[in-house]
């Protein structure tokens, strides 16, 4: 099975941490020269320095604030001109937890900007050096509730399925220059954003936060949550060529928490 990334050139999107951090190093593993992108400096020159290193290979790092889209497409364009980007993973924190019934209008707007239009931009611009390439890998790292909505993320549940869509009918026009366009579905993985979930849940019931953790550890059929570096190794096998043939799907890495197939 191929799985060599070598002089391959992968964009990975809030990495400087979680599940963006853990995937850069997978995919730098696999010979990668990995761009980590967020707005973060110091995070992400700490971020560049954890990552595998072979002779001829080299990282680097981009800032932007990914809710400033036109921040975002003017460093990509900017940097496309140079270099040719092969993989793509765009991974951006999700938005706080609440019920869509008392979500502010806001909310959706500035989601669906960090998201999928910051998704958008990134696309257009690295497509054309993918076509020139032939090959090209675009990989989202969304949720699970693209299949089934998850309780109190109501405006996440919203701007996942967008994207969902969005990169399915991207699938189908760019699957015929051997791009290919997935995403990763992330159960309940150890990272920040659940540490953080899990005490607002246990705030808002007054609960202690070890009876939540429980809770959600019920819904898993392996009894754990995922480590980062278990999600990180879905994306960096759909950025393989041995991946070449997947395109368009959606890959739960939930433990078999998602109820339905």
């Amino acid at each position: 099975m191929n799985l060599s990334l070598e002089n391959k050139n992968a964009l990975i999107c809030g990495s400087t941490q979680g599940i963006g951090l853990a995937t850069a190093q997978e995919l730098a593993l696999l010979g990668a020269n990995c761009i980590l992108f967020a707005r973060n400096e110091q995070a992400l020159q700490q971020a560049v320095q954890t990552l595998h290193t072979d002779a001829g290979q080299t990282h680097s790092y981009l800032i932007a604030d990914f809710s400033k889209t036109d921040e975002v497409k003017e460093v990509i364009q900017k940097f496309v001109q140079q270099t040719a980007v092969h993989i793509v993973i765009n991974n951006t924190g999700g938005p706080a937890a609440g019920a869509i019934t008392e979500a502010a209008e806001d909310s959706f707007i500035s989601t669906f900007n960090q998201h999928l239009i910051c998704n958008h931009i990134i696309a257009k611009a690295v497509i054309p050096g993918m076509k020139e390439a032939g090959y090209g890998r675009i990989i989202n790292i969304i949720s699970t509730s693209v299949k089934i909505p998850l309780k109190n993320l109501g405006v996440s549940n919203t701007i996942r399925g967008a994207v969902a869509s969005w990169a399915k009918t991207m699938a189908n026009e760019l699957g015929q220059f051997n791009i290919t366009v997935n995403n990763v579905l992330p159960g309940f993985t150890k990272t920040q954003r659940l540490e953080i979930l899990i005490e607002n849940i246990a705030q808002k019931n007054k609960v202690a936060a070890d009876i939540i953790e429980s809770n959600m550890l019920e819904e898993v059929p392996v009894k754990r949550f995922a480590e980062a570096h278990e999600i990180a190794a879905a994306a960096a096998f759909l950025a393989s060529p041995a991946a070449s043939y997947i395109n368009g799907i959606n890959v739960p890495v939930d433990g078999g928490r998602t109820g339905s197939l």
